[in-house]
């Protein structure tokens, strides 16, 4: 476990902040549990790709390599989540990938049109209420499958299997719950979890992986399984989409890299190891839209140093917007299983055993 911890002043501040925090997460869950509050029900399995903390864990690559597993299994699939940031999150909007369109990021968010570009055959609902969409969609979709992104806390859709993702890069000494730490809620939330997925498991110490899991495990159900996932670079696409570049072709090039991405360091540190001459790191708010003057100031300066002024896929969705040149690339990237895929397809074949 890290040897940083949170100073004693800011704990004696936060701490009865943080226990309130906690209470009133964990009174809303036992509200469902007990069926104070009522879950709807829908005739779909539904799949929750969720987390406990704040921040980037890895969920829309998980989501898409999801998503994919299960259009070979000829499955419908139906993508709800919250579109955040989009003009469309208090209301709703339906994107069918594979069609010929340019939605606007600013309606639908970013993730909602990475989805719709990578996926070959799904439907994208977004708008944070959620259960109403889905009522509203279902019959003009009639999805075999319904993935409910970011989804753990959203309790009043009764799901059929829950699947929480961790970050392997992220320091010990965080999980508490906020002000005081990263979490969302507490552990005790891990009660529904089905499965646990470990992110970025390639970028950290066997030994990392172990206090992790020793970590989590008292607060899982018997059974439980873990998977533990890295990422798998793709290569190098510009605006267009086109393959710029493939991934061991960066060795050597000088890169300016630019993120609004939650857990921007990752992906500098991806870069790195791919063998790229990273002179620049310039990072936003995570979904942050970004500003004319923002990315030409970053893009002259790449072309003065004869570089490449790379970012990551959602966030094209936002650059491209603005602006399109050949010298702005991103980096796509897929999850790679290092441990437990068969126990994670395993436990995902399940939900469609004995369904109604």
């Amino acid at each position: 476990m890290e040897k940083k911890s949170i100073p004693l002043i800011k704990r004696l501040l936060l701490s009865p902040l943080s226990w309130i925090w906690e209470s009133v997460y964990f009174f809303r869950r036992a509200c469902y549990d007990y069926g104070i509050f009522r879950q709807r029900s829908f005739q779909v399995p539904i799949i929750s790709i969720g987390n406990l903390t704040f921040g980037g864990t890895g969920k829309t690559p998980f989501t898409l390599w999801l998503a994919e597993y299960l259009h070979k299994r000829n499955k419908r699939v139906m993508i709800l989540m919250r579109g955040y940031k989009g003009k469309l999150e208090n209301s709703s909007g339906l994107i069918t990938s594979g069609k010929m369109m340019a939605p606007d990021p600013v309606d639908y968010g970013d993730e909602a049109l990475l989805f719709a570009r990578r996926l070959e055959d799904a439907t994208i609902v977004v708008g944070k209420r959620r259960s109403e969409n889905l009522s509203f969609y279902f019959p003009k979709v009639e999805p075999d499958v319904v993935l409910l992104d970011d989804g753990h806390q959203h309790i009043k859709i009764k799901r059929k299997l829950n699947i929480v993702l961790f970050d392997a890069t992220m320091p010990m000494f965080r999980y508490r719950v906020a002000p005081l730490g990263y979490m969302r809620e507490g552990f005790q939330a891990l009660k529904d979890a089905d499965l646990v997925v470990i992110g970025k498991a390639d970028v950290v110490s066997a030994e990392k992986i172990k206090t992790l899991k020793k970590f989590l495990q008292p607060h899982l159900p018997v059974g439980v399984e873990f998977a533990e996932v890295g990422f798998r670079p793709n290569g190098f696409y510009n605006a267009a989409n086109e393959l710029v570049l493939k991934a061991e072709d960066i060795r050597g090039r000088k890169v300016i890299c630019v993120a609004g991405v939650a857990n921007p360091q990752s992906f500098y540190k991806l870069l790195e190891e791919l063998g790229a001459e990273v002179i620049v790191t310039e990072s936003f708010p995570d979904h942050h839209y970004f500003k004319p003057d923002e990315i030409n100031a970053l893009l002259s300066y790449a072309k003065s140093e004869d570089a490449l002024l790379v970012t990551t896929e959602k966030d094209m969705v936002r650059i491209k917007k603005i602006i399109e040149d050949d010298t702005i690339v991103f980096l796509e990237v897929d999850i790679q299983f290092l441990s437990g895929e068969e126990a994670t397809t395993k436990v995902i074949d399940s939900c469609f055993q004995n369904l109604y």
